[in-house]
């Protein structure tokens, strides 16, 4: 009987235990995948007579659906104007926290605590606060400003929800830069200063170089998990007023489970899976890159 040598018997051993993940990972991840790709060139749906092949159909009705590209807009909006000040905001916190002062532990704890809250729960709270006569209308109209429609106000809806996705995001962010900050060596800033640098230019010339591909990373994730934003417009105005805060997500949902139109709906959702591909190719690439 012919023995295996060490190099064949360690890569039986490691298909061996890779086998589990390799399994779940073909059932949950790659099947779905592959079963949404062959679903949007069908039509049909699920509690009919079934669906039936129709080829790139579902493609073109997205190309020529104003619907569609108006969602597709809202979603663009949503996620540039919710990432800018989501790394813009934990980024001045993260430099202000990484210094030593009383309460330090206790402000970064404060400062987290939106993101391990349900989003569904802040959702509701946002919703109450934004209501026509929920708290905030009622400061205003103290200060003698008259009452603003925000959640049914195509002008005010959309800056509602990405108020709540920026102050959701906050502190996972404030936790990565604060990560980032703390790879950055501390003789760095001892030969600024040394040459006489103030704070902006030891931020500028060495704190944003050093936290580039930390920076890449948070406006990444950040990017991805705006884009699949569902609970906001769900909780707070389902979609509207007039489709304003109507996102891909949402689309995908009512297409799906309203509409029960699921080739449509599996079209959409290879459209969002492939942004979502580009993004994670994009910090793969900028990340792999070696500094000079």
């Amino acid at each position: 009987m012919k023995t295996l040598d060490r190099s064949q018997q360690e890569t039986r051993a490691a298909w061996l235990f890779l086998s589990p993940a390799l399994v779940l990972l073909s059932v949950f991840l790659l099947y779905p995948i592959a079963y949404l790709i062959y679903l949007s060139f069908t039509a049909g749906n699920f509690t009919r007579e079934g669906t039936h092949w129709i080829g790139l159909r579902n493609y073109w009705r997205l190309l020529v659906d104003p619907d569609f590209w108006q969602v597709l807009g809202n979603t663009a909006y949503f996620t540039v104007a919710t990432v800018i000040p989501s790394l813009l905001i934990p980024l001045g916190l993260a430099v202000l926290l990484n210094r030593a002062f009383a309460l330090r532990g206790a402000l970064r704890t404060a400062y987290f605590i939106p993101s391990v809250t349900s989003l569904v729960a802040v959702g509701l709270g946002f919703r109450w606060l934004f209501q026509n006569d929920g708290p905030v209308n009622g400061f205003l109209n103290r200060l003698g400003i008259e009452s603003i429609p925000w959640l049914g106000s195509t002008t005010w809806a959309m800056p509602v929800l990405i108020l709540l996705s920026t102050w959701k995001q906050l502190g996972f962010n404030m936790v990565v830069f604060l990560a980032g900050l703390q790879a950055i060596p501390v003789n760095r800033y001892e030969a600024a200063e040394l040459d006489g640098a103030n704070d902006w230019q030891q931020f500028w010339h060495i704190t944003l170089p050093g936290l580039s591909p930390t920076l890449v990373f948070a406006g990444v994730t950040t990017a991805i998990f705006t884009l699949r934003s569902f609970e906001q417009p769900y909780v707070m105005t389902g979609g509207g007023p007039l489709n304003s805060t109507n996102l891909l997500v949402f689309y995908i949902y009512n297409q799906a489970f309203a509409q029960f139109d699921m080739g449509y709906a599996a079209a959409a959702a290879i459209v969002l899976l492939a942004v979502t591909m580009l993004l994670v190719y994009v910090q793969l690439r900028v990340s792999g890159e070696k500094p000079s």
